[in-house]
């Protein structure tokens, strides 16, 4: 009986080992399993395209932003409490109107005391010039008295220029963009009191390839697409920078005229130049940039792994962009999935 309970002991201990022999190899495999899924899954899914060479002629797009075709800040030429402030912001005002007053009680008594004083120093020199034909003075004493009317006459001009400072003038014509101060402020010479902006026409400002910029000159016409209105408008090219500004990319300038104020500057835009001849160009996908266009960093997959790339890039045609340098024909740059990747991912390429 003893035999027989101690039999049945070892022979549940050796099947409850058996089980757990298994559990665990079991265990160690799915574990195995999941490390070899997990391995596969650290490759990012991506799309990628050919770095080609294409022959490219005729039109080509630079993007760029509007500027004013005048701004100006108006500022207070003397100290004073401004007073008045005609205009508020979105005002249109001419050249040469008057925007606002500062006090001018101080400046009107001292504009009085020199013209006080000038016809004292007239009054003086009538008596000397009847006292020098009798013998009464000298010519030395009249010489004295007519300097003393001619200071005191440039006295009352300079009093009576200070006197017309207190009235603010606006130098350039076009809309009040900004408003500086209140009215009750004591300001400064210098203190800018208003910001007057001109939009009658526009001036868009591109940056432009060195191989590009030789074929523009000045007063040649071009076609700008605003972003924000349907159809283009036909502008003038006038300012071409005689140095580039980086990355070999020259500013141009293209004026437009803006019928109804419809552009604002700070709106964005492309020129469309025509480019001359035809030429082989390495060009990539614009989908292949990371960000910007002007950022030029690119991912170029080798050995199913993505780096990230410094290129110079050239002129944007659109949905495609050219390589200057940086890339070879033939290699193979991301397109889509750029969000997931740092510099030496491995990748796992989407047919």
């Amino acid at each position: 009986m003893k035999k027989r309970t101690l039999f049945t002991i070892l022979a549940i201990i050796i099947i409850g080992a058996g089980f757990y022999w298994i559990l665990q190899n079991n265990k160690k495999k799915n574990q195995q399993e999941v490390a070899i899924v997990a391995e596969k899954n650290t490759d990012v899914a991506v799309r990628t395209a050919p770095v080609k060479r294409e022959e490219i002629s005729g039109e080509f797009t630079v993007n760029g932003t509007f500027l004013p075709n005048k701004q100006s800040q108006i500022a207070s030429e003397i100290n004073g409490q401004l007073v008045a402030l005609y205009v508020k912001e979105g005002s249109y005002v001419k050249a040469g109107q008057s925007i606002g007053r500062l006090a001018g009680e101080k400046l009107n008594v001292t504009v009085g005391n020199a013209n006080a004083n000038l016809s004292q120093a007239q009054s003086a020199l009538s008596r000397y010039e009847a006292a020098y034909k009798t013998g009464g003075v000298t010519a030395l004493q009249l010489d004295q008295a007519r300097l003393q009317v001619k200071n005191a006459r440039s006295q009352v001009q300079s009093a009576q220029l200070q006197s017309g400072d207190t009235n603010i003038i606006a130098k350039i014509s076009g809309i009040v963009n900004q408003k500086m101060v209140e009215v009750g402020s004591v300001v400064a010479p210098g203190t800018p009191l208003v910001e007057i902006v001109d939009i009658s026409s526009l001036k868009l400002k591109v940056d432009v390839d060195q191989a590009l910029v030789t074929q523009l000159s000045l007063g040649n016409n071009v076609k700008v697409k605003p972003d924000v209105i349907d159809g283009t408008i036909e502008g003038r090219i006038t300012f071409i920078a005689p140095s580039a500004s980086g990355a070999l990319k020259f500013p141009v300038e293209i004026t437009v005229p803006n019928s109804f104020n419809k552009l604002k500057a700070g709106m964005y835009a492309s020129a469309m130049f025509n480019r001359t001849g035809v030429n082989s160009v390495l060009v990539v996908p614009r989908d292949a940039f990371v960000g910007s266009v002007s950022d030029n960093l690119i991912f170029v997959v080798k050995n199913n792994v993505a780096y990230l790339t410094k290129v110079q890039s050239g002129v944007n045609y659109g949905d495609k962009v050219e390589i200057v340098s940086g890339l070879n024909e033939g290699e193979q740059v991301v397109t889509s999935g750029q969000i997931n990747l740092s510099d030496k991912t491995k990748i796992r390429i989407l047919k």
